[in-house]
């Protein structure tokens, strides 16, 4: 024992240089390591989804921000950053890393304890209205979560509430109230506190106004609580975001959310209805309200607004314009979630538990009861197959028959002559409101993001039943099957090579996206994307360490 010491310092020192050697300069030694090339998932101009290798793209000044305030946080305690080559990681998270993505992650996040979900392929998953709802108080969109709150990431101004006529609330302005918002401003930032007074701005660019006529019920309280998210939040929002987003559009083409199905339905029975229930109170209650009224106390974070179950209004179905969906449409939409906003994918709740929730979920209306409104669902034919004059077949609709720019922007028509309006922003698009008065923005196609599902014959059963509860009304009368096809396919062509996540273009070549849009060019999946260097398919085999894109 006379020189145990000195062992142990010399073995310390050498376990140390052992460590440094292996994990730093080996390591370093990897081709992967010096690369931020990976597979990404991109429409091409005819609307198809397939897969290229392309470079990943660095954190913008925000997502750098608030990678440092995730850092800061703690986060990184919890969740980790890496899709593992193991059984099941792939059908729950998503596409298995690659080293690309880490290309500009210094220091690296990948993590080993999982006491939160891996957030890998968070990116996009919710919409940043969840998020903001989650770091102030996480038990309001997942009401089992044992992740703490960040209530120091809001600005908080308390204001009192006055009635005017005895009747209507409205907002006493105050110092606190002039320094976060901007009053010069004409416009009106529209606030819907919850039943608990609390109530969050996403804007400060305007006047903050009570809009509590909109509300299910009358609001009872004289004081309200505003949440507006700091720069630090805004930027960890952000980071969070684009977590998973050097991939593409993968989650339009991740299996387990592919789901078709319309026409089934289970009788409803007690026993399904009292599994519903504890589904819908452990999952959706805080968004949803206990009353099913889409008055939880979340809501107030979310813009669209969570859907009101009383009225038995629902979006996305393949019944007609007025109809209610059937249980399939239902179990579609849970499954799937509802992209760009809070509504986010539930395929890994086992199949049993969304099933019972529907049924649930019918309680909270009489509507289900009545004859009246239960119609067969539409026959959705097979696609026509892709082909550049079936896209500018759509865009000469979408100006003429369709007149689609009023809400959505682009292409149209002033004065009868040619005019290209912003996307999303069309002459009527400050106009539109839902059926319970809330405002409504229209979607803006060049980003990719299709509430309704991401493939033509989900823009097509769009386009034949519209929208229920919406300004989106259906075109099965005004446009022919084959009219609805090309305008189906024109939509999905405006986000060609687009990243979905900032907006922007990819850096294609023409050659790269020509051989991409080639009907005959199959990509099954990120294991055979196509090559821009040898403008072909690489495959990838299980004995190459490409094949994972990983050192395995």
């Amino acid at each position: 024992m006379r020189y145990a010491r000195t062992v142990s310092v010399i073995a310390g020192f050498g376990f140390i240089t052992l460590a440094l050697f292996i994990q730093g300069f080996l390591s370093a030694l990897i081709p992967e390591t010096r690369q931020a090339a990976t597979t990404v998932a991109v429409r091409t101009n005819l609307g198809e989804l397939k897969w290229v290798w392309h470079e990943a793209s660095d954190y913008t000044e925000l997502e750098q921000l608030g990678r440092r305030v995730y850092i800061r946080e703690g986060c990184w305690y919890c969740h980790s950053q890496y899709v593992r080559p193991v059984a099941g990681e792939e059908q729950r998270w998503g596409p298995l890393s690659q080293a690309g993505e880490y290309a500009f992650d210094l220091p690296h996040l990948f993590g080993t304890r999982r006491i939160g979900p891996d957030l890998t392929r968070v990116g996009l998953k919710y919409g940043d209205d969840w998020h903001y709802a989650h770091y102030w108080n996480p038990r309001l969109v997942v009401p089992d979560s044992t992740m703490p709150a960040f209530p120091w990431l809001f600005h908080q101004i308390r204001a009192q509430v006055r009635r005017e006529n005895g009747d209507t609330p409205v907002l006493v302005e105050n110092a606190a109230l002039r320094q976060v918002f901007n009053y010069d401003s004409d416009k009106e930032i529209l606030l819907f506190p919850n039943p608990e007074g609390l109530t969050f701005a996403r804007e400060t660019d305007g006047k903050p106004v009570l809009a509590t006529h909109l509300l299910p019920e009358p609001f009872t309280k004289d004081e309200v609580t505003i949440l507006v998210p700091t720069q630090e939040l805004r930027g960890l929002v952000a980071y969070v975001q684009k977590l998973g987003m050097n991939r593409g559009q993968w989650r339009d083409l991740f299996e387990p959310q592919r789901l078709f199905v319309s026409e089934l339905s289970i009788p409803a029975s007690p026993e399904w209805i009292e599994a519903g229930k504890e589904v819908y109170l452990r999952r959706c209650v805080g968004c949803h309200g206990e009353k099913g009224d889409g008055n939880g106390p979340a809501a107030t974070f979310m813009d669209p607004r969570p859907r009101n179950f009383k009225d038995a209004v629902f979006k996305f179905r393949v019944t007609p314009s007025g109809a209610l969906p059937t249980d399939g449409d239902l179990f579609r939409t849970l499954t799937r979630g509802i992209r760009g906003t809070a509504m986010p994918s539930w395929h890994e709740l086992p199949e049993k538990d969304r099933w019972a929730v529907i049924q649930y979920i019918k309680t909270f209306s009489p509507f289900w009861e009545e004859p009246f409104g239960k119609e067969p669902p539409i026959l959705i034919p097979e696609p026509p197959p892709p082909s550049p004059e079936l896209v500018a077949r759509g865009q000469e609709i979408y100006v003429t028959k369709g007149r689609c720019w009023q809400c959505h922007g682009g292409p149209g028509l002033k004065d009868d002559q040619p005019y290209t309006y912003p996307w999303g922003a069309g002459p009527s698009a400050d106009e539109l409101q839902d059926d319970w008065g809330f405002p409504i923005r229209p979607t803006d196609f060049t980003r990719g993001i299709f509430k309704s599902g991401p493939t033509v014959a989900d823009i097509f059963r769009t386009m034949t039943t519209g929208l229920n509860g919406t300004p989106m009304p259906a075109f099965s009368d005004s446009l022919s099957e084959e009219e609805r096809w090309a305008i189906s396919y024109y939509l999905l062509s405006l986000s060609a090579y687009t990243d979905t996540l900032h907006h922007a273009k990819l850096d294609l070549p023409p050659a790269v996206q020509a051989a991409l849009d080639a009907p005959a060019l199959q990509t099954p999946s990120w294991r055979m994307a196509f090559d821009p260097e040898t403008m072909r398919v690489r495959v990838a085999t299980p004995t190459s360490r490409s094949s994972l894109g990983i050192a395995e």
